[in-house]
């Protein structure tokens, strides 16, 4: 290996070591035998974990954060796959400025959106229920969707679409034989970064919950406004091991990443 090679290595190295710090730091400091959180951790003990599953409040939390994540899920993987699919075929005046609006909510500061979204929920007497949240939510992920879908919408080529239309498919039919199976790698990516997006988002969802929907995110943003054990490691650890044990299977298996 040359010396610029081995250096190249070394700032790469040096790169994924300073990203990763933070997460060795949590999953280190969820096994440790104090009660605060140490790094590194002092002996080894599973009770953190055990505390958090024992906690019903953080229980209902995970559900709760589960079922509102599917649900906007499934409207952001619906309205951002039309939306991208309208935008990448259709070439319609201000086409520029159609999509800086339906890709804005990345744009506003979390605050923003939600002190608005508060508002026009007040003002149609939806504030408070799941599916304001849900649709709060499915607000902040669709744009996600929207620039995965087209991602591999630009790679798609229209003659596919054509052929089908050809021989006798209506606009339904090319959607679901050709097109939908064609784009499905920016539709699963849109997907995963939704529900990851919805099952953690903490400022819109205090805006727009009510007394009886706390998330899991609200439930550990009090929960350290008043203790500093590990408890709070134990659940980001538990995530992390979710969030790997699944996403990466489901990343390798559907968009195109494959072992050598």
């Amino acid at each position: 290996m040359s010396a610029s090679g081995a250096v190249l290595w070394l700032v790469n190295g040096i790169i994924v070591l300073y990203l990763l710090a933070p997460i060795v730091v949590v999953v280190a400091t969820a096994f440790t035998t104090t009660a605060y959180p140490v790094f590194p951790p002092r002996g080894f003990t599973l009770k953190w974990f055990a505390k958090f599953m024992a906690t019903e409040e953080f229980r209902s939390g995970m559900r709760l954060s589960f079922v509102l994540a599917l649900a906007s899920t499934a409207v952001a993987v619906a309205l951002g796959t039309l939306t991208a699919l309208a935008l990448a075929r259709y070439r319609v005046r201000a086409l520029a400025a159609l999509s800086a609006f339906v890709l804005s909510p990345i744009l506003f500061p979390g605050i923003v959106l939600g002190l608005a979204l508060l508002i026009y929920f007040h003002q149609t007497g939806l504030a408070g229920s799941f599916w304001s949240l849900a649709a709060a939510h499915a607000v902040l992920t669709t744009p996600f969707v929207i620039r995965m879908v087209m991602a591999s919408l630009g790679e798609l080529d229209p003659s596919l679409e054509e052929a089908a239309r050809n021989l006798g498919a209506g606009w339904w039919g090319t959607f679901f034989l050709v097109t939908l199976p064609l784009i499905r790698p920016g539709v699963l990516a849109g997907a995963i970064f939704a529900f990851i997006i919805s099952f953690d988002e903490l400022v819109i969802t205090l805006f727009i919950a009510g007394p009886k929907l706390t998330t899991l995110p609200i439930r550990i943003f009090t929960y350290v406004e008043y203790a500093s054990d590990p408890t709070i490691s134990a659940i980001s650890t538990t995530l992390i091991a979710v969030w790997i044990a699944v996403g990466v299977p489901v990343y390798t298996r559907f968009l195109g990443v494959r072992h050598r």
